[in-house]
């Protein structure tokens, strides 16, 4: 009898763990890790919300590193992650418009949040301009003020989506905020050791216009017109550049690793200057190469500007 009431016990108790196991693993809402799902549609947003979030949410993000997102299309797969998520980042400002149609092929509700918020914003180019009077520049990220408004208002999203672990995501928005801080300093004192006649670049698109006016540089010129990698530059206009590159001294032109160097070549070579294809504009690097992180990618660029212009 003593057997028999000590085997119902056991058995009881397994079936709470199992349930309370079952009932965490629904609450998270993340695949049963009772982590809460949250999607970033690019990899900045994404390296930025992981920061925030921790070992708290699943992650899923859409554009992922080396990937134009000015290009992207989603995938059903895609689809399944947004109309599951408690949470949707974007960065918005045109970037990622593609979103709008995802969403709604993915036939869900989700709380759709653009981190990009209260940020001021500069002028889109004068090619988007043409088409719409009122662009602005999606590159944000490339501020490390930028990124700590992007922080706060990821920290406020997710404490919108999982108020259980609002004060953790407070607390890594925090610790991320000074990382960012330590970042801009040093970036400051690389661009300080250029000669101040150097201080001018060309590179492939107009992509680094908060990082140049944060840190004092000047963009004589793109050999893409506009923020985006989608135009193509007229044979008149690569002209009038490689003819401000002479006149202006410029020491370099500076092309994203994501993007067709081509015609930054050519313009390297009609001109004598060297040309430096290793910056991030719109991605980031792989998964341990340092600079997978916004904080990584900023410092590698700002290194990698500073060598070449000195």
């Amino acid at each position: 009898m003593k057997q028999r009431i000590l085997l119902g016990a056991t058995i009881a108790v397994v079936i709470a763990s199992a349930l309370a196991g079952v009932a965490c693993g629904e609450s998270g809402g993340g695949g049963g890790t009772g982590r809460t799902p949250v999607v970033a549609t690019t990899v900045q947003v994404g390296a930025l919300t992981r920061e925030v979030g921790g070992d708290r949410i699943a992650l899923t993000v859409l554009v992922g590193p080396g990937v134009d997102p000015h290009n992207f299309e989603a995938s059903p797969g895609d689809l399944k992650k947004i109309s599951s998520a408690k949470a949707v980042l974007r960065n918005g400002l045109g970037l990622d418009n593609w979103l709008d149609g995802a969403i709604r092929n993915a036939g869900g509700s989700t709380k759709v949040v653009t981190v990009t918020d209260g940020i001021e914003l500069r002028e889109g180019s004068a090619e988007e301009r043409k088409d719409d009077p009122n662009a602005k520049d999606p590159h944000v990220w490339h501020s490390p003020a930028n990124d700590k408004i992007m922080l706060d208002n990821i920290a406020t999203a997710l404490a919108a989506a999982d108020p259980g672990n609002a004060a953790t995501y407070r607390a890594n928005a925090d610790a991320a905020r000074q990382r960012f801080d330590d970042v801009d300093k040093q970036i400051r004192a690389l661009i300080d050791g250029i000669p101040a006649a150097n201080r001018k670049l060309v590179t492939d698109h107009d992509a680094f216009g908060y990082f140049l006016d944060r840190y004092g540089l000047t963009l004589i010129g793109t050999v893409i017109p506009g923020n985006t990698t989608q135009s193509e530059p007229s044979a008149k206009a690569i002209a009038d550049l490689e003819d401000t590159i002479r006149r202006e001294g410029v020491k370099a032109i500076f092309s994203e690793g994501t993007a067709d160097p081509k015609v930054g070549r050519q313009v390297a070579a009609d001109t004598g200057v060297r040309i430096i294809n290793t910056l991030y504009g719109d991605s980031l690097g792989k998964e341990g190469s340092g600079q997978e992180t916004v904080e990584g990618m900023l410092l590698f660029n700002a290194k990698t500007i500073a060598e070449a212009l000195k």
